[in-house]
């Protein structure tokens, strides 16, 4: 049932021309510095995402990430320095685990936790970093848009 759902509100998105907005929030050291090498090498990706460039992934408030799911974001990114390499020692660690945790939490209020990414991409991974952008895209917009969490402000 849930399936044809899903499928019935993606084919109506595709109808509409809707493609899906996604937040990345990028660590300043590593991954913020894969984006700029991207953008820098002339490396394809597609336009749906808007970076925040943030210290360290560990920095994140989970509720930053809800709170960009309710503001009308359709999908969210987080991507950190590899393990070993933060700057900040264990910053994304700490990370990793606020990340598997809130995804739990999205799934037991019944939001699709495939709608929250974490990643890790250095400063010299431009193509990865492109590659993954797409796969997040493609995946979100499988999922069709966020419905469930935005905010109404019609009352």
């Amino acid at each position: 049932m849930q399936s044809e759902q899903a499928i019935s509100r993606t084919q109506n998105a595709q109808e509409k021309g809707w493609e899906p907005m996604i937040v990345a929030f990028l660590c300043n050291w590593c991954s913020y510095a894969g984006a700029d090498l991207a953008g820098v090498s002339r490396i394809q990706y597609p336009p749906n995402v808007r970076i925040i460039r943030v210290p360290c992934s560990g920095r994140i408030n989970p509720v930053f990430l809800l709170r960009a799911l309710q503001n009308g974001a359709d999908g969210v990114l987080v991507s950190g320095c590899h393990p070993g390499d933060c700057h900040y020692i264990s910053g994304n660690l700490a990370a990793r685990r606020k990340f598997a945790l809130t995804k739990e939490l999205m799934q037991y209020v019944g939001i699709e936790p495939e709608r929250v990414q974490f990643t890790w991409v250095s400063a010299s991974e431009g193509g990865r970093f492109a590659a993954i952008i797409e796969k997040v895209v493609e995946q979100v917009r499988k999922l069709g848009p966020n419905k469930k969490l935005v905010k109404s402000y019609d009352s």
